[in-house]
């Protein structure tokens, strides 16, 4: 992978974990058009990766990121509405990528997560923060309204919680946020909350991992009519009659271990040798 970043880290380790790693520590991750470029290029690279089979997203230093840069904010206010527009976008290209990863994600937050941090930990799978952890939507305080993580937050808090904390920019605790679902859990250690997951993903079928979000998303709108119903039996039936779906099958009657499994052992075992 290409590790010529200048605000992130990223790699994939042997056993099969990508990992991408906020290091703008002097301005304790704040982002600005460059970080959010290299944060793109990072999540569609590892999503194209055969080699890699999930993503966490991670921080270096004291806190997980403060938001947007103050200087970035500063050619904000110089540009038109045209090239605000542009400026949005990638943006909004950064939190789709997130949200749409094809593998599981896991967000390991550690003090203060603010603005549009907060909505790269909503378009998580799995959040785990530590409990000095501190949340804001604090864009009201400068005029402004958190637009483009907007459906992501509200998707995870629900209207009405997302309403008072869009509209009073207060900072909230980690266990605010584990009460409004931004988070799953609080740990003071976040790699080792996070292992067991990892664990559960290594175990479980690549292929079924990636339908299972699809098929999330898809019911997001919480409807069940016809075309609901429809849609559900099409994904199992063409599932099961896939090479993989097969695979997992016949290891459960046959009591063996997937071959999807065997083979992240066995790829884990050929790099630590």
């Amino acid at each position: 992978m290409n590790n010529h970043y200048q605000y992130i880290q990223c790699q994939i380790n042997p056993n099969g974990v990508g990992e991408l790693i906020l290091n703008r520590v002097d301005k304790h991750n704040a982002f600005d058009e460059v970080m959010i470029f290299e944060m793109i290029t990072a999540i569609e690279t590892m999503a194209k990766s055969s080699a890699c089979k999930m993503l966490i997203l991670r921080a270096n230093g004291k806190h997980f990121s403060a938001g947007a840069d103050l200087n970035w904010m500063r050619k904000q206010a110089k540009m038109d509405f045209a090239q605000n527009l542009a400026d949005a976008h990638e943006l909004a290209k950064l939190m789709q990528v997130l949200d749409t990863f094809p593998k599981p994600t896991i967000a390991l937050v550690n003090g203060a997560a603010f603005g549009g941090a907060l909505g790269l930990i909503c378009c998580c799978d799995i959040a785990i923060a530590n409990p000095k952890a501190s949340f804001c939507l604090s864009e009201v305080k400068l005029g402004l309204i958190p637009a483009v993580i907007s459906p992501y937050v509200v998707r995870a808090m629900g209207n009405r919680q997302a309403r008072r904390y869009m509209l009073t920019a207060e900072k909230f605790s980690a266990d605010v946020a584990l009460q409004h679902q931004v988070i799953h859990q609080i740990a003071d250690d976040l790699e080792a909350a996070a292992q067991p997951f990892i664990d559960a993903f290594i175990a479980n079928s690549p292929q079924a991992l990636s339908w299972v979000k699809t098929l999330v998303s898809h019911l997001e709108s919480g409807v069940i009519d016809e075309q609901t119903l429809a849609y559900t039996s099409e994904q199992i039936a063409q599932i099961r009659v896939t090479s993989e779906g097969q695979e997992g099958l016949n290891a459960f009657f046959e009591k063996r271990s997937p071959a999807w499994h065997n083979a992240t052992v066995a790829q884990g075992a050929k790099n630590d040798n």
